[in-house]
């Protein structure tokens, strides 16, 4: 039977441990280290969204989704609490997801427009999707200690997949992003290059690769419904990435 992972030290060794990214992706949801997360996702999966009072919700840690071999990487902040939280898939059963993978189904990463649920049928090409922190946080405001302690999942993630370009939805993710990679002797500015809609970050890795950040307004409602960040917008983007990664579009 699998153990649960409930220190910082049981998280690394885990994620260490991952030979591949199946291995990592069943490790992650066994993970208990940050009692507040616990708390809280567990609380949402009793406390129940009306329109979802009949499901039961996933109410564990969320692991990456995607394509294992993509150039591409998409990072958010953490699963929502009535999103992935309760369909234990990244940006799946909410409105930002909905923008997200319409995006990226407009652009030929996904097989679909829309993501309901784990078994809907959707598919990603040449694209991945994951979070610095993988339990739905309250106040989608993980703390610094939450961030650090669920690190080494992203780390881990990262090895595997090796992308060529990474975009990065908002400025939670990309701090946290590039302290990750600078953990792993990534080339990180100092100081740090700020966040930005748009700003194009090179980096060079300790093995002569190079990995290419874009920064992206996150895809919440706040900023959806605003308009601060439009479908053009984050088409952009995702164009960006994929002409920057050299993979093929849609024919």
């Amino acid at each position: 039977m699998d153990q649960p992972l409930t220190t910082p030290d049981d998280v690394v060794r885990a994620a260490h441990g991952a030979g591949d990214l199946a291995a990592l992706d069943a490790v992650v949801p066994q993970c208990r280290a940050c009692p507040r997360l616990v708390e809280w996702r567990e609380l949402m999966g009793v406390e129940k969204r009306a329109a979802f009072r009949d499901e039961t919700y996933w109410a564990r840690p969320v692991p990456g989704f995607g394509d294992p071999g993509a150039s591409v990487l998409v990072v958010g902040l953490a699963p929502a609490a009535h999103g992935a939280n309760r369909t234990g898939r990244m940006f799946t059963g909410d409105r930002s997801g909905d923008f997200l993978f319409a995006a990226m189904h407009r652009t030929g990463f996904a097989s679909q427009a829309t993501s309901t649920a784990r078994d809907d049928g959707l598919t990603l090409t040449d694209i991945r999707v994951t979070a610095p922190v993988r339990c739905a946080p309250p106040g989608n405001a993980p703390t610094p200690l939450e961030r650090r302690t669920c690190g080494p999942f992203l780390g881990r993630e990262l090895a595997l997949v090796r992308p060529r370009v990474i975009v990065v939805l908002g400025g939670f993710g990309w701090q946290a992003l590039l302290t990750t990679l600078a953990e792993q002797g990534w080339a990180v500015p100092r100081p740090r290059p700020p966040f930005g809609h748009g700003v194009e970050l090179v980096l060079a890795g300790p093995d002569g690769a190079e990995l290419v950040l874009l920064g992206c307004f996150h895809v919440s409602q706040q900023n959806t419904f605003t308009g601060r960040l439009t479908p053009e917008m984050l088409d952009a983007v995702l164009v960006r990435a994929r002409d920057l990664s050299g993979v093929g579009g849609r024919d």
